[in-house]
């Protein structure tokens, strides 16, 4: 089968590799859509920043090349013998974090924070295939009106659900969001249906900004264009914010989502940096909050129906569908050219989509 494995920083490469035997616990999917994510775009300039190259990761045992994506959905096509609760034909949701099940984080319901954390498709096999093995506990069935489209996006959104659910935001008051990508946009759902009063979003695109509007926001500012702090304490009769979230990952952005909070106020980090300076000075004075927020947990069935019954409509960020053969130039590189593309999916096989399509699906054009 085809898959797109990860060598090193800018080499991607497609290949023909062999199906591999469900070990137990395990199941088959064939993949209808993987998203690439920002995680990806950061292993692919950059990498390794998260790959394991020589010590093999604990829980998937393996080190690169590895076949990269995260973001991904499908159907079941073969399940291990003490695997229940799965089926053949199944359309499933990917939550692509590997927990032991064992360590104190996993048995008090943090297995986001285990402490062999990973996920599949940067420290073992993804979904960037037209297959893709994963541990059953992965998997969730998908409600029948939601689209395949949609699950590809459960989740980014399932990161923007959890980072809102881990601040200190509350209905009725006011946010900053710093960058409109993916998961920036998706904060913006997030924050709208969790009722914040006035969502304030920050980027540069103009294209973004407008999206972020009809995403929910009611303020946007462009960073290019002024000084956002001080915009920010104009729109709020000087007070500023209680909550931000930085979701680009630069210095610049972390200061500015400091800067832009009321005393008292959290910034929470979403954006990978390798490291910033910040101003302690005031941040003890007026008192401030970092708090960051990684992955997700118990999110995904609650989720997913906040997607089927349309109430959160994240498949909206996707822009572009691209093919396996396509990926790295209209994917990766699209998404590197910063230029219209915001959530690109790739689609292994076309007909695995239209074979297990839903009729009532929330289907989106590119």
């Amino acid at each position: 089968m085809k898959a797109l494995k990860w060598h090193g920083a800018r080499d991607l490469r497609l290949e023909i590799i062999e199906r591999r035997p469900l070990k137990a616990a395990e199941i088959r999917i064939e993949v209808a859509y993987c998203g690439i994510c920002g995680s990806d775009m950061h292993e692919y300039l950059h990498g390794p920043d998260s790959i394991p190259v020589e010590v093999p990761h604990p829980l998937s045992n393996s080190v690169a090349p590895i076949v990269i994506g995260h973001e991904f959905c499908g159907t079941v096509v073969e399940v291990a013998a003490d695997v229940t609760g799965l089926h053949i034909g199944d359309r499933v949701a990917v939550e692509p974090e590997y927990r032991c099940g064992q360590c104190s984080y996993c048995c008090g319901g943090r297995y986001n924070l285990c402490e062999s954390m990973g996920f599949v498709g940067l420290m073992g096999d993804g979904g960037m295939a037209e297959e893709a093995v994963i541990p059953a506990y992965m998997a969730y069935v998908l409600p029948p009106s939601l689209s395949f489209r949609q699950a590809a996006v459960a989740e980014p959104a399932a990161v923007a659900l959890h980072a809102v659910r881990q601040s200190a935001l509350r209905p009725g008051e006011a946010c900053v969001i710093f960058g409109m990508g993916a998961i920036g946009l998706l904060l913006v759902m997030m924050a709208k249906h969790h009722e914040a009063g006035r969502i304030i979003a920050v980027d540069v695109d103009a294209r973004r900004l407008r999206l972020a509007r009809e995403l929910g926001a009611c303020d946007t500012l462009d960073a290019s264009q002024g000084d956002v702090v001080q915009q920010v304490r104009e729109l709020t009769g000087g007070q500023g914010v209680p909550v931000s979230f930085e979701a680009v990952g630069r210095p610049e952005t972390l200061r500015g989502a400091l800067g832009v909070l009321s005393k008292g106020g959290e910034a929470v980090l979403l954006g990978l940096m390798p490291e910033a300076s910040i101003d302690t000075f005031d941040l003890v004075n007026r008192e401030l909050r970092i708090t960051s927020s990684v992955g997700y947990r118990g999110l995904y069935p609650e989720l997913l129906a906040l997607m089927a019954s349309g109430a959160v409509d994240a498949g909206r960020i996707v822009t572009h569908t691209v093919s396996l053969d396509a990926a790295i130039q209209d994917g990766f590189e699209r998404l590197a050219s910063a230029g219209d593309a915001i959530k690109v999916l790739v689609q292994p096989q076309p007909d695995a989509v239209a074979r297990f399509a839903r009729p009532h699906a929330f289907a989106h054009s590119s």
